[in-house]
């Protein structure tokens, strides 16, 4: 996982994380990715990891403001395979972040609305401010999250709240399966080379260039080329083929959540065409 444990610090130091935003870059076959296309307005530092204010597209400006970031980023520890948790109640912080990366205020939690990292890395907190009144404090609206199953192709920005940084590649693929020591994950976004996320990018939303919105959340990649293990996770297919792609990131797919959004930003993880793991 994309945390900032064992080594993330030196990482900054030999990658010079945390400085301005990385360059754009050009992968064989893609076009051209500008990165300034995509500001880092609406994303949130964590204290251990990053996150963004987000909306499913039929939020209203009354509801409560949800922050999407990692399962695996939780201040309850990593959720066990197969745990589910729905909520509970948190008063964690949060600093948002305007267009520049400039923290411009605190936000806090009501609760962990949802978090789980089976078939996805993900959590979702309950902010105690709306969408509205975020808007009218800092300026700074919610990124919504696309409800459409993301392209191969498509040019995309990782945004680090925690490190304000910014990763431009592209969508390589998708692996079928995605196994990381204890945890397997579900048709996960695998990016192409340029995007060399570390530490601390873990729950950094995954903006697609041209729309704005955000198709996934970052949440691993493959360190020292092992097998499986945790911070080196393989990509298993069908067949139960196994692939190891070191220097490759992961994503999770975040188009799935928006059907389990309902009114008042409630996860209801009975409405029509959520498939969100149930506790």
């Amino acid at each position: 996982m994309n945390k900032p444990l064992v080594g993330a610090l030196l990482s900054v130091l030999l990658l010079g994380a945390g400085v301005a935003p990385a360059a754009a870059a050009t992968e064989p076959g893609t076009t051209e990715v500008r990165a300034k296309a995509v500001t880092f307005a609406g994303t949130v530092a964590l204290s251990n990891c990053s996150g963004s204010v987000v909306r499913a597209p039929s939020s209203q400006p009354g509801d409560p403001a949800l922050v999407l970031s990692n399962g695996h980023c939780l201040e309850t520890g990593f959720p066990a395979p197969g745990q589910v948790l729905l909520n509970r109640s948190s008063t964690r912080s949060f600093t948002l972040l305007n267009a520049a990366g400039s923290g411009v205020g605190t936000l806090r939690a009501s609760k962990i609305a949802y978090g789980t990292m089976t078939d996805t890395d993900v959590s979702l907190y309950q902010l105690t401010r709306t969408y509205a009144q975020i808007e009218n404090s800092y300026g700074i609206k919610a990124l919504e999250l696309d409800s459409a199953h993301p392209v191969a192709g498509t040019a995309i920005t990782v945004a680090s709240g925690y490190w304000k940084r910014t990763y431009s590649c592209a969508v390589d693929g998708f692996a079928y399966r995605l196994k990381e020591g204890a945890w397997t994950w579900k048709d996960s976004v695998r990016y192409t080379s340029a995007c060399q996320t570390i530490g601390g990018t873990s729950g950094s939303p995954v903006i697609d260039n041209a729309t704005g919105k955000v198709v996934a959340v970052n949440n691993t990649g493959n360190e020292d080329g092992q097998r499986c293990t945790d911070n080196n996770p393989c990509e298993v297919d069908e067949n139960g083929t196994v692939t190891v792609r070191q220097g490759i990131n992961y994503a999770q797919q975040t188009y799935g959540i928006v059907p389990c959004i309902g009114t008042g930003s409630q996860i209801d993880l009975n409405r029509a065409g959520c498939a969100l793991p149930r506790p």
